[in-house]
C-alpha cells in the first residue's frame, strides 16, 4: 500500500472500527496526503471482516492501543469508536503528541469534554470534531450571504437533521449496538443529530453560548429504541436571537438543512449545494450553483492532514474547533437535563 509522492504523507491511524462512517475511510485508504499505517480494533471478527472487504492486511490491526501508538508513532489519529470512547483515545494520543479528529459530537458529556480539552491544551495537540455539514458549500455560502450587508442581524435559526432511523436504515449491528446505548452514545437522536444544530448555531453566533436551553425528547418507536430518544427538539435563546434545533430518527427522508432568518431577509441551505434566499420586498431566489466550500474543508481527512503537519491553523471559532465543540456538548448536556426536569436550563 505504498506509492511515490512528492510530498511526505501524514502518518495516521484509525482508532476503532465500529462507527459506520469508517467505511468512507476504508474504501479510500490510498491517498496522497495521508498514509494510514495501522488500526486499533479489539473485536477481531470485525477486523477480519473489514480486512476481507477492503483488502488491507489483518496485520495492520492492533488489539492494544498503547502498543500500536508506541510502535507506529503516528502524527494523527481519526477516532471511529463510540462517543464514550473518545476520551480514552485522547488520553492515549495527547501525551504522545498525536493530533486527534473525532466524529461528531466531541464527547458524551461536559465532564468527558473538559478532560479531553485539558489534555489537548496541556500537550499542545489539535483536537477537532468532524461534522458532515462542515464540508458543505451551502454552510459557508449561507453565512456569507446573511453577513453581506442588507440582511441585518440574525433573529432566528432553524436546523433540521436526521433520517428515518438507524435501525430502519439497516446500519450494522456493531454500530447500532452503541448508537442506541445511553452510556456509549450519550443518548439517541438528541446526540446523533442535535449536535449538528448546536455546532452550526454556535458558529453563526460567533461562539456565543445560548442564554438558555429548553428541550423535549421523546421515544416515538419504543419497540425499536427502548433505551434512548428518537425525537429531539431544542430551543436555544440568545441576546436578540433564537434557535430551534430538530434532530430526529423519524423524518420520512434524510435531511441536513438550515434556515437563517435575519431582520430583512432569509437564507435557507436546502442541501449541500442548494440555497434559497429572499430579501423583504423581493422574490425568492434559488441558487443551485454556489461556490464550493473552502478547499481544505471539503474533505475532513485533507483537513486533518493539513492540521497535523502545521499547514492549517484551526480558528478558535470554526466549526471544527475545540472551543465551538465544548459549547456544543454543554448544549447537549443542558438539553438532556431540560428534558428530564421538564424545565428551561439557564447557562451560567
Amino acid at each position: 500500500m505504498t506509492t511515490n509522492h512528492s510530498k511526505p504523507r501524514v502518518r495516521a491511524v484509525l482508532i476503532g472500527l465500529n462507527h459506520g462512517h469508517v467505511i468512507w475511510v476504508l474504501s479510500k485508504l490510498e491517498r496522497a496526503d495521508i498514509q494510514f499505517v495501522g488500526f486499533y480494533e479489539p473485536n477481531r471478527d470485525m477486523a477480519a471482516r473489514y480486512s476481507a472487504q477492503f483488502g488491507f492486511p489483518l496485520s495492520m490491526v492492533y488489539s492494544n492501543l498503547d502498543a500500536m501508538l508506541d510502535e507506529l508513532k503516528p502524527q494523527a489519529a481519526a477516532v471511529f469508536g463510540s462517543i464514550h470512547a473518545h476520551l480514552a483515545a485522547v488520553e492515549a494520543c495527547a501525551p504522545r503528541g498525536i493530533h486527534v479528529m473525532v466524529e461528531k459530537p466531541l464527547a458524551v458529556s461536559s465532564d468527558h469534554a473538559d478532560r479531553m480539552a485539558a489534555l489537548a491544551r496541556k500537550h499542545r495537540i489539535q483536537l477537532i470534531t468532524n461534522y458532515e455539514t462542515s464540508s458543505y458549500a451551502s454552510t459557508y455560502a449561507a453565512r456569507a450571504i446573511v453577513e453581506s450587508g442588507p440582511y441585518g442581524l440574525i433573529r432566528k435559526m432553524v436546523v433540521h437533521d436526521g433520517h428515518h432511523g438507524p435501525a430502519e436504515l439497516g446500519v450494522g449491528p456493531d454500530f447500532l449496538s452503541w448508537l442506541t446505548d445511553p452510556v456509549l452514545n450519550g443518548g439517541g437522536a438528541v446526540i446523533d443529530f442535535g449536535c449538528y444544530g448546536a455546532n452550526l448555531c454556535t458558529w453563526l453566533m460567533n461562539g456565543q453560548p445560548p442564554k438558555s436551553v429548553t428541550a423535549v425528547l421523546q421515544t416515538l418507536k419504543p419497540q425499536v429504541y427502548p433505551k434512548v430518544d428518537d425525537e429531539a427538539t431544542l430551543v436555544l435563546t440568545y441576546d436578540g436571537a433564537q434557535a430551534i434545533i430538530q434532530g430526529s430518527w423519524n423524518w420520512p427522508v434524510g435531511r441536513k438543512d438550515m434556515e437563517i432568518y435575519a431582520q430583512n431577509g432569509y437564507v435557507i441551505a436546502v442541501d449541500e449545494l442548494t440555497l434559497r434566499q429572499r430579501l423583504r420586498g423581493e422574490r425568492e431566489e434559488t441558487i443551485r450553483r454556489i461556490e464550493p466550500a473552502p478547499e481544505r474543508v471539503r474533505d475532513p481527512f485533507a483537513y486533518l492532514a493539513a492540521v497535523a503537519c502545521g499547514e492549517e491553523v484551526v480558528a478558535p471559532g470554526s466549526l471544527w474547533s475545540l472551543e465551538n465543540n465544548l459549547t456544543v456538548v454543554r448544549i447537549l448536556d443542558a438539553a438532556r437535563e431540560s428534558a428530564r426536569a421538564g424545565a428551561t436550563i439557564r447557562f451560567a
